[in-house]
């Protein structure tokens, strides 16, 4: 849902892309300050996912070098725009996002020699880093580890994956690469499960992926936001093209527990606010009971409503609109709307900038 040219939305019964209608005068369809500070181009992507199979490790650039990477190789890096994201849990959800605490990471090099035996030349330097270096030398020490694991020649991986997937069981990390390997045989991909945090998400939980950020979904239905573009870097639990080498480079390296991932929302009335550290957009989780009413006040920038789940009505000035899952409007600056829900209770979910 947006403008982006991988996948346009268009008017509903027509072939008009939202692209045209924002041209036709961004100042009304995007407001005045929003047009101006993003080129008359709507600053967000609205998706819905459903994931069964897991989709790539991966990264998105920062502004600088999505830049970079549009300017030198435009058939891969389709944009110059970073793509900061955040994902909303619609069922349980499962996900791979930024490093682990080092201690873990050092531990399962232990517990799992398969894993120490991809990285021989980096795991004792690793292990030393993380219980006596400074901030610095443990974020170079994370990049030694993490560049030696995704540079791991295949041969190697499908001998230490095989091994480890017929050797253990039970623990949580372990099923879980089990799990990857049956999707993605012999992928290197399967491994990071032991760097990076895994996050088990109930619905209506959120986390946040800045830029240069390692993430991947594993499991489960989402309403994802983020800013318009299509830049991703992947490098493992993928058939598309690997780009291991800026993966490795662009990172920060950040590391921690996995509840400094998660990004909780701000409770206002019928209104869950899921608020980013980015000016792009914010996400609005509407719940409206049966036979009640919920306002979405009018703001100063474009809102994109998704109906979840429910029936009901939506009101914006004369015009009387009915809502259904997967109905989705955009609403234009300055338009107070109200939310009524019938049969049963309504969620929404409004993604807006301003």
């Amino acid at each position: 849902m947006g403008t982006h040219p991988s996948g346009p939305s268009k008017v509903f019964g027509t072939e008009t892309p939202l692209s045209a209608v924002i041209d036709e005068d961004a100042s009304v369809a995007l407001g005045e300050s929003v047009s101006k500070q993003y080129g008359g181009k709507l600053p967000f992507l609205f998706k819905v996912l459903s994931i069964e199979k897991a989709l790539s490790i991966q990264a998105h650039p920062d502004k600088q070098l999505a830049q970079k990477l549009h300017s030198e190789r435009p058939d891969v890096y389709k944009d110059a725009n970073h793509k900061p994201e955040m994902s909303i849990a619609l069922t349980d959800f499962i996900a791979l996002s930024g490093f682990r605490p080092l201690e873990q990471i050092s531990e399962f090099l232990t517990t799992y020699p398969e894993f120490n035996a991809l990285v021989p030349n980096s795991s004792s330097a690793f292990k030393q880093a993380a219980l006596a270096g400074s901030d610095a030398e443990k974020r170079m020490a994370l990049k030694g580890l993490f560049a030696e694991l995704m540079n791991a020649h295949k041969d190697d991986v499908q001998v230490q994956l095989d091994a480890l997937v017929q050797r253990v069981s039970g623990e949580k990390e372990a099923a879980l690469v089990q799990r990857l390997s049956k999707e993605y045989p012999g992928d290197v991909g399967c491994f990071c499960v032991f760097m990076l945090n895994v996050l088990e998400l109930k619905p209506g939980q959120a986390f946040y992926m800045g830029p240069n950020d390692p993430h991947a979904y594993i499991y489960g239905d989402c309403v994802e936001c983020m800013a318009t573009s299509d830049n991703v870097v992947r490098a493992g639990l993928t058939p598309k093209l690997r780009d291991v080498p800026v993966l490795i480079d662009m990172l920060t390296y950040d590391y921690g527990s996995p509840e400094h991932k998660l990004l909780q929302p701000q409770v206002e009335g019928k209104h869950k606010i899921y608020d980013p550290p980015i000016d792009e957009f914010t996400v609005k989780c509407t719940t409206v009971e049966k036979g009640e009413q919920a306002a979405l006040d009018p703001i100063d920038g474009p809102q994109i409503l998704l109906v979840a789940e429910g029936h009901g009505i939506l009101a914006a000035g004369e015009d009387t609109l009915p809502l259904s899952p997967g109905f989705v409007y955009f609403v234009c600056p300055g338009i107070h709307c109200t939310i009524t829900s019938q049969e049963t209770s309504l969620v929404t979910f409004t993604a807006q900038c301003q």
